[in-house]
């Protein structure tokens, strides 16, 4: 027989960094009254650049978190980064949610707070300043960060598309240290 692949995939899951953001119980009515199920909403990333969010609906808390876990897994994105933080300011908006991300110097942290927090760190960016405005929903805070990552471009990429420097692109603290981008 062949070889088990289970401790691989095992090896993988440790590698990732997994965050239950929110866990809401919600209420579908019926004939009979209210079915109630749960709903969680889970952060996976492997803290190098990888970052996902899924949703998991289910009647047990358990197999809600399994399902997310599994959703954000499938859903991650790769987030271009310059040393520790992001290459340039976005924000994005994802219904009533708007979260704004700027890059930040080397040693200043993660200034972020609940979801965007959550959501960065699972990234591994460690430097950034971020600033969430209307709706406090975690849901919809946690896919504008998404979002926000997604709008990111490299840097390299960016020069190469506009026929300017790298370094001309980068944070006004990074200018002249070009060997930590490539």
């Amino acid at each position: 027989m062949g070889r088990r692949r289970e401790p691989r995939v095992q090896d993988e899951r440790d590698q990732l960094d997994e965050r239950v953001l929110d866990i809401k119980r919600v209420a579908k009515v019926i004939k009979g009254g209210r079915r109630f199920a749960f709903r969680t909403v889970v952060v996976v990333g492997d803290n190098r650049g990888q970052v996902g969010v899924g949703i998991g609906k289910a009647r047990g808390v358990p197999d809600a978190i399994r399902k997310g876990n599994e959703r954000a897994r499938k859903a991650m994105i790769r987030v271009p980064m310059v040393g520790t933080t992001i290459p340039h300011p976005v924000t994005a908006k994802y219904s009533g949610a708007k979260v704004m991300l700027r890059p930040a110097s080397p040693g200043t942290g993660v200034i972020a707070g609940g979801a965007v927090r959550a959501v960065v760190e699972a990234a591994g960016i460690t430097d950034i300043l971020t600033k969430s405005q209307g709706s406090a929903n975690l849901l919809n805070v946690a896919m504008a960060t998404i979002d926000a990552l997604d709008q990111l471009m490299d840097v390299n990429e960016l020069a190469e598309a506009r026929g300017k420097d790298p370094r001309d692109l980068m944070p006004f603290w990074m200018r002249g240290r070009q060997e930590e981008v490539e």
